[in-house]
């Protein structure tokens, strides 16, 4: 796991390392996220939005998670059915940022509450640009519960 300060505010599920940099300096460049954790595997990604050592509030202080689907250990889909089963993680907003165009991956996705599903694209300038303009919204523009006052 790869903590970029802190408090957590976004959770980057990623297992390929050039994927995972290319992520993190397209959201750097927006200026609006600085706090990224970045874990390798699903297992991992639940130990940190599950593990009875965090602090309750770090849970609603967490925007996003930016999730994989081909991951090892414990894939995406799988990932995604545990955070929407358990009440403390449910509503907490997630976009599926991975290669698969598969049609069946899309819907199960989505059956599961995907917030969100963006086909990463090759060239790395695009792929850049596509995580900044996905930052914006989902760090900036889009509402949770208890955000509005």
């Amino acid at each position: 796991m790869t903590e970029i300060n802190s408090p957590l505010q976004l959770l980057l599920v990623e297992d390929n390392p050039a994927d995972a940099e290319l992520t993190i300096d397209a959201l750097r460049s927006t200026k609006l996220v600085n706090n990224v954790t970045w874990v390798r595997d699903g297992a991992e990604a639940l130990a940190v939005l599950h593990s009875d050592l965090q602090e309750p509030d770090q849970v609603r202080q967490l925007k996003l998670v930016l999730l994989d689907l081909r991951l090892p250990r414990l894939d995406g889909l799988e990932v995604l059915r545990r955070i929407r089963a358990e009440e403390r993680t449910r509503q907490l907003p997630v976009v599926v940022l991975t290669s698969s165009r598969e049609e069946s991956d899309l819907v199960r996705a989505y059956d599961l509450g995907a917030n969100s599903y963006l086909v990463k694209p090759v060239e790395s300038e695009a792929f850049m640009k596509a995580v900044a303009e996905l930052g914006l919204y989902w760090m900036l523009l889009n509402k949770v519960p208890g955000e509005i006052r």
